[in-house]
């Protein structure tokens, strides 16, 4: 859903605002190693968390929640 703003491994803190910067390395062209090194990102388990991450926030956003709230005061 959301990036996880810890590495799950680490516990290293900064990879939550990396993201966006992630995406926009990789749609300028840039291979993805050579996007965790602009990113600084060294550690496997860090690279892991962004090479993985299914973004469903977008998609879930479409849905209407008029629906799910009509359903919510039905019960």
């Amino acid at each position: 859903m959301i990036i996880p703003v810890r590495c799950f491994t680490c516990g290293k803190v900064v990879i939550g605002n990396k993201w966006y910067k992630y995406l926009d390395l990789l749609h300028c062209g840039y291979q993805e190693a050579k996007a965790f090194e602009e990113l600084e990102l060294n550690r496997y388990c860090c690279r892991r968390m962004l090479m993985t991450h299914v973004d469903l926030i977008e998609k879930l956003m479409e849905y209407n929640r008029e629906i799910y709230f009509d359903l919510i005061l039905m019960d």
